[in-house]
C-alpha cells in the first residue's frame, strides 16, 4: 500500500460543499491515477490504460448534491447522484446511506446520454434499503422553507430544496417499514400503499403548521410507474443477503464519494445551517467495516479550495465581497432556495474543525490552485470578544450535541477573523494550506479538468 490506487479512496469536502469533490473523483477515475500509481514508463509517457478503480460509491446525500465535472474536451455535467468518475465508465453504486430520487436520477442519466455515455443505468447499482425522495418530501421541503421568509423572526436554514431534510425526518418519525425505499420499487401495490401513506402524513403535518402540499403534484399511481420502471433499468441489490459491495470492494480498489461538507453535518455542523445527513468519512468506514475492511484500508483524502466558500445561510466569518469579481464561479450561482454562493478568505479555522470531527484526513485535495491570489489572506484564528484569546481552533463535543452546535454557530458568527497575508503566487498556496492545516497535501487541481491535476505521490502513500 504505498501508493495512490493501491488503497480504495474516500473523498470528503472540509468546507461547506462546492470545493471540488466531483472534479477529485472524476480525475481518481482518469487514465492519469492509473498511470501516478504505476509510475511514469520507461519512456517517459504517461499511461493511458483507463481507470484503476472498480467502482464509484456513493454514501451520502442525495440528488441534492451538484458534483461538476468539465471534460478535456469541453463537456460539463453536474453529477447528483451518478458517481462522478462516469464519462470513464466507472459503475455507481448507490448505498444503504444514499436517498434515491428515481424521477432526478431519469433526468440525470438523460443528460448524460446526450453527452456520450452509452446506457448510463447499465452503470448503476442500488441497495435496496436505500430510502426514496419522491415529490412529496420535495413539495413539503420547498413549503416549509419559503414559509420561514413569512415568518417574523424567522430566517431560512439553507436548503437545496430537493426534499433531503424531509425524507430523513420522516423516516425518523414512522417505523422503519413505513419508508418508500429502493427495494420497493419491485411491487407496485407496494409503491402504492407507502406512496399514499407517506403523501397524507406529509399532508398533515403541514395542516399543523397552517400549511399544504401545492396541487398539482403527481399521485401515488403516476410515481409508482416512473419507479417501477427505474427498478427494471438499474441492478437492485440485497446487501445484507448478497454482499454485493463486499464482493465490489474485494474485485480491487474504489472510491467513495461524499456530498456536500463536513461544516454542514448533520451532527458536527454549524446548527440550523446543516444538512439532515452525515458529511464526515463516518458512513464510507461503517461501509468497509461492514465488508470486513479496516479503516485504514481506505486513503481519507479532504478536499479545500484555496480560499472558503458557502451557498445561503449560515455563518462564513470570513466572507469578502471584494473577492467576488476576481474569483468567478461558471458553475455556482444565486439559487431559489440555496440562495446567494458567498465567497470568503480562507479559512484555516474552520478546516481544521473540519479534519477534528472527522478524525484528521490522509492528505488534502486542494483545488482551484489557478485562482488570483490577489488580495487573498488566510484565518489563522477567531477573535471572539476582545477578552479572550484567539482561537485557532474550535472546541468539538464529545458526543453528538444539536444545543451545543448552536452554541458554537453563535460563537462562530459572532467572531471576527485574524489574517496572515497570502502568498501572491497562486502556486503557493497549497502548500501555505497544507501546514495551516498539518495535513500533507495529495492532490492540486490547478482547473476544471482531469489533465489540470497535479498528484503528489509521496503525500499519498
Amino acid at each position: 500500500m504505498d501508493a495512490i490506487g493501491m488503497k480504495h479512496a474516500i473523498v470528503v469536502d472540509l468546507g461547506f460543499g462546492d470545493a471540488g469533490k466531483g472534479s477529485t473523483v472524476d480525475w481518481l477515475c482518469s487514465p492519469a491515477a492509473r498511470s501516478a500509481a504505476a509510475g511514469v514508463r520507461r519512456d517517459g509517457r504517461r499511461g493511458d490504460d483507463g481507470s484503476l478503480y472498480r467502482a464509484v460509491i456513493r454514501f451520502n446525500g442525495g440528488a441534492q448534491a451538484g458534483h461538476n465535472v468539465v471534460t478535456p474536451d469541453g463537456r460539463h455535467h453536474t453529477f447528483a447522484q451518478f458517481g462522478s468518475g462516469t464519462f470513464h465508465g466507472v459503475p455507481t453504486h448507490l448505498s444503504r446511506f444514499m436517498l434515491v430520487e428515481p424521477f432526478a436520477l431519469a433526468a440525470e442519466a438523460a443528460h448524460l446520454a446526450e453527452l456520450g455515455v452509452p446506457r448510463p443505468f447499465d452503470l448503476l447499482s442500488a441497495d435496496s434499503r436505500a430510502l426514496l425522495t419522491t415529490p412529496y418530501h420535495r413539495a413539503a421541503n420547498r413549503v416549509r422553507e419559503a414559509a420561514r421568509d413569512r415568518t417574523p423572526g424567522a430566517t431560512r436554514h439553507g436548503s437545496c430544496g430537493m426534499g433531503i431534510g424531509e425524507t430523513v425526518s420522516f423516516s425518523l418519525a414512522v417505523s422503519p417499514d413505513k419508508p418508500p425505499r429502493v427495494g420497493d420499487c419491485r411491487s407496485r401495490p407496494t409503491l402504492i400503499r407507502k406512496l399514499t401513506d407517506l403523501r397524507d402524513h406529509l399532508a398533515a403535518d403541514l395542516e399543523l403548521s397552517g400549511l399544504r402540499l401545492p396541487d398539482g403534484l403527481p399521485g401515488p399511481e403516476c410515481c409508482a410507474d416512473v419507479y417501477r420502471a427505474f427498478a427494471q433499468q438499474v441492478r437492485i441489490v440485497d446487501e445484507e443477503r448478497s454482499g454485493y459491495l463486499a464482493a465490489v470492494l474485494d474485485s480491487g480498489p474504489c472510491v467513495f464519494e461524499g456530498a456536500q461538507g463536513v461544516l454542514l453535518d448533520e451532527w458536527y455542523g454549524f446548527h440550523p445551517h446543516t444538512t439532515w445527513s452525515t458529511t464526515t468519512f463516518a458512513n464510507a468506514d461503517a461501509l468497509l467495516e461492514e465488508s470486513g475492511l479496516e479503516r485504514d484500508a481506505a486513503l481519507h483524502l479532504g478536499v479545500v479550495r484555496t480560499y472558503t466558500t458557502r451557498h445561503g445561510a449560515g455563518p462564513l466569518v470570513t466572507e469578502d465581497a471584494a473577492l467576488t469579481g476576481g474569483l468567478p464561479e461558471p458553475h455556482n450561482e444565486t439559487g431559489t432556495w440555496q440562495g446567494a454562493f458567498r465567497i470568503g478568505h480562507f479559512d484555516a479555522v474552520a478546516h481544521r474543525y473540519a479534519l477534528d470531527v472527522s478524525g484528521g484526513a490522509d492528505a488534502l485535495a486542494v483545488t482551484h490552485a489557478d485562482a488570483a491570489a490577489d488580495g487573498r489572506r488566510l484565518c489563522w484564528a477567531y477573535q471572539a470578544s476582545t477578552d479572550v484569546p484567539p482561537m485557532t481552533k474550535l472546541p468539538t463535543s464529545l458526543l453528538p450535541d444539536l444545543d451545543y452546535q448552536r452554541l458554537l454557530t453563535k460563537t462562530v458568527s459572532k467572531s471576527a477573523p485574524l489574517y496572515r497575508e497570502g502568498p501572491e503566487d497562486p502556486r503557493a498556496w497549497p502548500d501555505v494550506i497544507g501546514e495551516a492545516l498539518g495535513t500533507p497535501v495529495g492532490l492540486v487541481s490547478a482547473g476544471p479538468t482531469w489533465q489540470d491535476k497535479a498528484v503528489r505521490l509521496p503525500c499519498v502513500s
